[in-house]
């Protein structure tokens, strides 16, 4: 099972959670959907592959009340594991360069580059993500 754990305020990065989910499912593995206070970073660890989305917030960073500390304790517990990353921004898009830095730093394994869409996804961002959920 593969767990796609997503923030979302406006509902753009949510949709890009499902399209990632379903991906997951039509390349024959089981994925379950998570926003990010449904599920503990220990839990998440637990998994080998997990897909975590998160829009860019405020000076480009990722949303800094749930997702932020969520990932800070989950980035110790990254090594080794299959990681793909997804999100949606209004003005800039530079904190997913960030973003995979420090997953990369923590020793997993970038399945691709990150995804990113403009507000909300268009079917470019929609088909990227599904092949982020393929490459899964």
């Amino acid at each position: 099972m593969i767990p796609v754990i997503y923030w979302s305020g406006t509902g753009n990065t949510k949709i890009m959670a499902e399209s990632v989910v379903e991906a997951i499912k039509n390349a024959g593995q089981e994925a379950a959907l998570y926003e990010v206070n449904e599920i503990t970073p220990a839990q998440a660890a637990e998994y080998n592959a997990l897909a975590l989305g998160c829009p860019a917030m405020g000076a480009e960073v990722l949303e800094e009340y749930e997702f932020e500390p969520f990932f800070q304790e989950l980035e110790g517990l990254l090594k080794d594991k299959k990681v793909a990353l997804f999100g949606s921004y209004g003005w800039g898009g530079s904190y997913m360069q960030d973003w995979q830095l420090r997953v990369q730093q923590a020793g997993a394994n970038l399945v691709a580059d990150g995804v990113l869409a403009l507000n909300t996804p268009d079917d470019t961002a929609l088909s990227e993500c599904a092949i982020l959920g393929k490459k899964l």
